[in-house]
């Protein structure tokens, strides 16, 4: 198969020519060196040669530290291997490759508590490898050039527990590697069941897409199991997903193909806890407590903390004010989650709250009890907004 490319301009040719005669001395280290792949890099760079060859050099730089050579070779841990998720269900129309992640499925903090943060990016890595490698394959067996691929996100079951800090810097650190490394290579993004915290997941990971990657995402509606058919065949997809696949004792879910993740059991812990930083450390006084106020402007938004105790126990609890004014009483306050007692010394706690109403909503950290300890704390909290945009869009759908 040829690999020149057509449709382009005459600058665009000249641009790629130079592009290549820029970039030869790193070429040699690279398995496939043709027009369409240093297309990629161009394209992803609006044909800016000085940037396109920046960030062709850091990926090289980047395959050489993830041994990208022999990812294929690499094999997971056995818990990443049986609770992660997704899987190549199979081609689209146009016979690109269809990766189905369920992700709502996933168990992100059991995961991060049985490997490690850089195993599951590498595990991401691998997966885009493995699909890349899928669309050499069909561009061989077709004799005809297959450049991208389709992932499907399942978000059904996605929760409070996805929005777990670590977790969501897994999901940041996998766009990051997929804009820089990856390039030109997403047909699509398909969200499917997306839940009403779905604009807020967007914002979080949003700032690591580019903006042509964001215009291929796709979120589908009620009828999306139809609509999944205009990108997909049936012969293509799961009958879960809409389509004729199903698994030899005849599971719809096409469980021989698909990971589903699931809970992680606690068998696989290496570790009870995670390093965290934090941005304050206090000290609550003996019969006092310390208050954290975070103004929330409309509903939607998540409030998320974290905390570390360096002491014996405390108390905390989240509350909404209903009195604005310097000195704050039990009464102005409605309580939101219950007074709880923490006393797990130098264990990072964590929480979320989907706050359904704007108001100033009070973090307490309560040690009115304690008649002789003064106790240290450590904590972080902020607020993940929801993408406006795709708010309105799931609002309609």
């Amino acid at each position: 198969m040829s690999g020149q490319v057509g449709n382009l301009s005459p600058q665009q040719e000249q641009a790629l020519a130079q592009f290549r005669k820029n970039t030869q001395d790193v070429l040699a280290d690279l398995p496939n060196t043709d027009d369409y792949f240093l297309l990629r890099w161009l394209r992803a760079r609006s044909f800016d040669l000085q940037k396109s060859e920046a960030m062709l050099r850091k990926h090289i730089v980047f395959r050489k530290e993830e041994d990208l050579a022999n990812i294929m070779n690499w094999q997971p841990s056995e818990v990443l291997q049986l609770y992660d998720t997704g899987g190549l269900s199979g081609y689209d129309q146009e016979s690109c490759p269809v990766w189905l992640d369920p992700i709502g499925c996933l168990d992100p903090k059991g995961l991060l508590l049985s490997s490690s943060k850089s195993e599951m990016v590498r595990k991401r890595i691998q997966i885009l490898a493995f699909l890349l490698q899928e669309c050499e394959l069909q561009s061989e067996k077709l004799g005809r050039k297959i450049e991208t691929f389709i992932i499907i996100f399942d978000l059904e079951h996605l929760g409070l527990k996805h929005f777990w800090k670590p977790a969501t810097e897994v999901y940041q650190e996998f766009f990051s590697v997929l804009e820089n490394n990856f390039p030109e290579t997403v047909k699509n993004l398909i969200v499917v069941k997306a839940p009403k915290l779905f604009p807020v997941a967007y914002n979080v990971v949003k700032a690591f897409i580019s903006e042509e990657t964001r215009k291929k995402i796709v979120v589908l509606g009620a009828n999306w199991k139809e609509d999944l058919l205009k990108f997909i065949n049936p012969d293509q997809l799961p009958v879960e997903y809409g389509g004729t696949l199903i698994d030899p004792d005849g599971n719809p879910k096409y469980l021989t193909k698909i990971k589903y993740g699931g809970v992680v059991p606690k068998k696989y812990y290496l570790q009870n806890q995670m390093k965290m930083q934090y941005e304050h450390t206090v000290s609550v006084h003996r019969r006092s407590s310390h208050q954290v106020e975070t103004e929330i402007l409309f509903p939607g938004c998540i409030l998320r903390w974290q905390f570390m105790l360096d002491g014996l126990d405390i108390g905390v609890g989240i509350y909404l004010k209903t009195k604005m004014g310097e000195h704050q009483r039990a009464k102005d306050m409605i309580e939101v989650l219950p007074n709880q007692k923490y006393n797990s010394h130098l264990v990072p706690e964590d929480g979320t709250l989907t706050c359904t109403e704007p108001g100033v909503y009070v973090l307490r950290f309560d040690n009115t009890y304690s008649l002789v300890h003064s106790k240290k704390v450590s904590y972080t909290v902020e607020v993940l907004l929801p993408d406006k945009t795709f708010e309105e869009k799931i609002q309609k759908l």
